[in-house]
């Protein structure tokens, strides 16, 4: 890659590096932060039996992994605040990221321009339909989801590719082999999706080595160690996910609507492939989104739509295959052809993109385009701790059920699908009634006794007698606090 070039793809890079970096301080709400900071508050008061991260129910929880069990110790230890917490696994997660991009590019070409190409490449090679999910790498998904463990497991997942690599080409020995089976399981237990996307790599990455036969008994030493720390993890019963019911497939269906919008941008990956896999059948990236593809055309034939969770596994290695048939290809009019083609590629989907940079800079201050583009983040309900305290129970309904319990309190249902909670389908059917028009007051404050309800969070309109107002929030959200029987009165 030319000099000049190589310094852009650079500068480019550590400017996306710097915007996390702003994103991280501003640490934008939306989607599964509520649950992860929950998590985190309950390993502070009780790393042994932290109980379930939403309610107030004693089971387990596959988001007590190795990671959040880490991050639990440090809030514990600090006293830091939960959400400061969480901003330094955000840190701990980019680097990981960056230097694993880094590392297992260099397992690929020697080209020193590549990774920051294929940095680029990951988080602005996708489509034109703006996208956010966890364990997908555009930019304003990232932006959003920095503080994940997903972010944490596929930086672990690259490196684990580097030392995949390695491994097999200098046929490391058995304790090498030993550490990398480890590693594959702390993925898999910090983010199942992403450690389904690690899997599939790693895969690929040892069919594309040719291990003899002293690698192939190792790599089944490998993988029986991980075996056994998957099993013996105490948090959760790891394998008992493989049960999980139809509620997990419904709420992944969104991920196979407009393919086309949130991929286009992909295909000139998939070009890319196509000369990889005519110079070698067993090209690593190759097999790698072959292994993608197959696992999430089979989610969609099958109806088990949590298995375009691996779309990453179809959209990363083509988006190296773009970033290398730039970088590692030779001067010439196919190199430029292929240069231009990405560069217009990248240009739109940063373009597509540009509204992350609201999450660091005040809406008011972007030009009126890319204003339009940005997403207002949550509000959350810090607003309710003067009064909410930890372990408090409030009824409230889905939304902010997936916010609330990351301030310490517990709510009647969970705000998320939990196949490890048996009433869950009870507790979702006493929050309807609780809230449905017309419920009898003796029905709710039945309802109120049984799961030990201190407070109501709802909408303007009085909620019933029982109830006093306590606080307004945003968007119109009163608190209530439920009365004692002897103090019993209507709401104002």
């Amino acid at each position: 890659m030319p000099p000049r070039a190589a310094v852009v793809a650079g500068a480019a890079g550590a400017l996306v590096f710097a915007l996390l970096l702003l994103v991280i301080v501003r640490l934008p709400w939306a989607g599964d932060l509520g649950m992860h900071a929950a998590t985190v508050e309950r390993l502070r008061h009780s790393l042994a039996d932290p109980g379930n991260p939403l309610v107030d129910a004693d089971t387990p929880s596959p988001y007590y992994s190795p990671w959040m069990l880490v991050l639990g110790c440090v809030a514990r230890l600090t006293g830091l605040s939960v959400f400061v917490v969480l901003r330094i696994g955000a840190l701990v997660g980019l680097a990981l990221l960056f230097t694993g991009v880094w590392r297992y590019v260099r397992t690929l070409t020697a080209d020193r321009a590549a990774p920051a190409l294929a940095l680029l490449c990951l988080v602005f090679l996708w489509g034109t339909s703006l996208f956010a999910w966890s364990g997908f790498l555009g930019l304003n998904s990232l932006a959003l989801t920095v503080s994940y463990p997903s972010v944490f497991a596929l930086g672990l997942a690259f490196h684990l590719w580097a030392w995949l690599a390695r491994a097999v080409r200098a046929e490391a020995g058995w304790g090498v082999w030993l550490g990398l089976g480890v590693l594959w399981a702390v993925i898999l237990l910090c983010h199942q999706f992403s450690g389904v996307v690690a899997s599939l790599g790693a895969l690929a990455t040892v069919a594309a080595g040719r291990p003899g036969r002293a690698v192939t008994a190792r790599l089944a030493g490998a993988l029986a160690v991980g075996v056994v720390v998957l099993w013996a993890w105490p948090y959760y019963d790891f394998f008992a996910l493989f049960g999980a019911g139809a509620d997990l497939e419904s709420v992944h269906r969104g991920l196979y609507r407009d393919l086309p919008g949130r991929y286009w941008l992909v295909l000139l990956g998939v070009a890319a492939l196509v000369p990889r896999l005519r110079r070698d059948r067993l090209d690593p990236l190759a097999l790698f989104f072959g292994l993608g593809v197959l696992v999430v055309a089979a989610g969609w034939l099958s109806g088990h739509y949590s298995w375009g969770r691996a779309l990453p596994a179809v959209v990363i290695p083509a988006q190296l295959a773009a970033a290398l048939a730039v970088a590692a290809a030779r001067p010439g009019r196919r190199r430029a052809a292929w240069a231009a083609a990405l560069t217009a590629a990248l240009l739109a989907g940063a373009w597509t993109q540009a509204g992350t940079l609201g999450y660091v800079v005040p809406r008011t201050a972007l030009p009126r385009a890319v204003a339009e583009k940005f997403r207002e983040p949550w509000a959350g309900y810090h607003w309710l701790t003067p009064w909410v305290r930890y372990g408090d129970v409030v009824m409230a309904r889905t939304l902010p059920a997936r916010q609330i319990p990351a301030y310490g309190p517990y709510t009647v249902a969970p705000g998320y699908p939990d196949f490890f909670l048996p009433d869950e389908d009870r507790r979702a059917a006493a929050v309807r009634t609780y809230f449905a028009p017309g419920t009898p007051w003796e029905t709710r404050r039945a309802i109120v006794r049984e799961y030990g309800v201190r407070w109501v969070v709802d909408g303007g309109t009085p909620a019933g007698e029982g109830l006093r107002r306590v606080a307004t929030g945003p968007d119109g959200q009163v608190l209530y606090e439920v009365l004692k029987p002897s103090a019993r009165r209507d709401t104002p």
